[in-house]
């Protein structure tokens, strides 16, 4: 398997970065890995933009087109409702529990609501 060049980015340096930044933190390996691990998926990662973004409770049928656009650089007009309903199912089965169980999110599910937590 090979893997993707992206000439723009250099994977290394940001790797480093990282690494570096994390040496100024006594976080717990298992800690560090369960942070990636929320960041490795790029639809997480646009749905938290999404959401840090309007700073405020969007439903989530709305944050999951927004979500669909950012992934497709399609205007909303054009996307397809399936693809936005795959989109919305992706969120709520998986993306959604995660980021409500890491404190980053939360859900009211009666009014389809998601918000950022607040942060302390």
């Amino acid at each position: 398997m090979t893997t993707p060049s992206y000439p723009e980015f250099d994977r290394t340096e940001f790797v480093l970065a990282v690494l570096e930044w994390l040496e100024g933190r006594e976080n717990s390996p298992e800690a560090v890995d369960d942070t990636l691990d929320l960041l490795a998926h790029s639809r997480r990662r646009s749905f938290i933009r999404v959401m840090r973004t309007y700073g405020e409770a969007l439903t989530l049928p709305d944050a999951a087109e927004e979500v669909a656009v950012r992934e497709t650089g399609t205007p909303v007009a054009e996307l397809s409702a399936e693809h936005v309903a795959n989109v919305y199912i992706s969120l709520y089965h998986d993306h959604l529990p995660r980021l409500v169980d890491a404190g980053l999110l939360e859900y009211d599910q009666e009014r389809d609501l998601v918000s950022p937590a607040a942060i302390s």
